[in-house]
């Protein structure tokens, strides 16, 4: 009952995955791929071109004005295809979703003009390959568009056949071909991609994000709210709990950490495991308020349990909140996550199991001193 749960929910976050596409795109221009993905792609609009200038004189294809315009439409299409993808940058997400529904429209109109209807039902062999680019670079819900409309127009293609060859066992093979690799293969195929996507940027024990996570989220948060606020939280004196109690019990501390973490941090934070004892917690939070949230999580952590072992946490937290500084660059996420680390760092040399603002990015927030609570562990 608890696997059919999990595997339920497993299903549910996949298909509600927005998918970072910019995430995506960042990373495979840093790997150096993007650019052959680029003439790649281009280079399947040459392809349907060279197919479509071979059709055109085919007695597959009719010879009067309207498909001969539509044949030589498809050629023009290909090679457009192929000059944007080659010479302009990648496109945004919104481009790319247009520029492949645009294709699969393009497919279903040029292979109904097929007079030979079982040679235009083979053309549908082609959302295939629209399907595969949106199953890594997009969503579940966009994957799913396009899979009704391939199954919508491979159905039409096969009534063609049934209607004109006459073979209703023709027509219904080539539908259930279509269905095992448009609305079969291709999810699966995603959903292990997510899957494996999911995996690499999650913490196996916490099942929190990790740091590369937690830099891909981040930089969403810092570009698209007007405060964002990084605490970052290191367990004091951890070492001590793995010599005295065993590593077994340092993971369940580990553990619980998270959970608490993640549950104090409300549904608008993104809370990671970015190292041994180390979390990171961030929220669209304003300067004002940085400092009552950190000591809230941080009272949070330290709370007592039905376990012996009582941990603290020592908190460094740094802030951007462009309402109190509008003249202010917006930093970088690598930027917030070293002032961050360098308040937790002073909080820990102070003893541990406090709050410590970094200065540099919450000057409006200074105290004279921070207050420190007597430590547990």
């Amino acid at each position: 009952m608890g696997e059919s749960m999990d595997n339920g929910k497993t299903w549910r976050a996949w298909w509600r995955d927005p998918v970072d596409y910019g995430w995506l795109i960042r990373t495979l221009a840093a790997r150096s791929a993007l650019r052959p993905l680029k003439w790649l792609v281009g280079a399947a609009g040459v392809v349907m071109a060279i197919m479509a200038a071979v059709m055109s004189g085919a007695p597959a294809w009719p010879e009067d004005q309207p498909g001969l315009a539509i044949v030589l439409g498809a050629l023009a299409l290909g090679l457009m295809w192929a000059l944007r993808w080659w010479l302009l940058a990648w496109p945004g997400k919104t481009e790319s979703v247009t520029l492949i529904g645009f294709a699969d429209v393009v497919f279903t109109v040029a292979f109904l003009q097929v007079s030979d209807r079982l040679f235009g039902a083979m053309g549908a062999v082609l959302f295939v390959v629209t399907g595969s680019y949106l199953a890594f670079f997009h969503s579940a819900k966009v994957l799913a568009v396009h899979t009704v409309w391939a199954l919508l127009s491979v159905v039409v293609l096969s009534v063609r056949i049934a209607s004109g060859v006459g073979d209703i066992r023709l027509a219904l093979a080539s539908v259930l071909l279509m269905m095992g690799a448009v609305v079969g293969a291709l999810p699966a195929l995603q959903f292990m991609y997510w899957l494996l996507r999911t995996e690499s940027l999650s913490d196996p024990l916490t099942e929190l994000l990790n740091r590369r996570g937690l830099e891909n989220r981040l930089s969403r948060l810092v570009d698209g709210t007007t405060a964002v606020c990084v605490m970052t939280f290191d367990l004091d004196r951890f070492k001590s709990v793995n010599d005295t109690w065993g590593h077994r019990v340092g993971d369940a501390v580990l553990i619980r950490t998270a959970r608490r973490l993640r549950a104090a941090a409300g549904p608008d934070a993104v809370v990671a495991r970015t190292g041994g004892e180390e979390f990171v917690v961030v929220a669209p939070i304003a300067a004002a308020d940085a400092r009552t949230e950190a000591e809230r999580l941080r009272c949070a952590v330290a709370a007592a349990s039905e376990s012996a072992v009582l941990v603290t946490a020592s908190v460094g937290v740094a802030v951007f909140d462009a309402a109190t500084g509008p003249e202010c660059p917006r930093p970088t996420t690598e930027f917030l996550l070293q002032s961050a680390d360098a308040a937790m760092y002073r909080a820990k040399q102070s003893g541990g199991n406090m709050v410590v603002i970094d200065e540099l990015t919450s000057a409006q927030d200074r105290h004279p001193s921070d207050t420190k609570t007597s430590p547990s562990y």
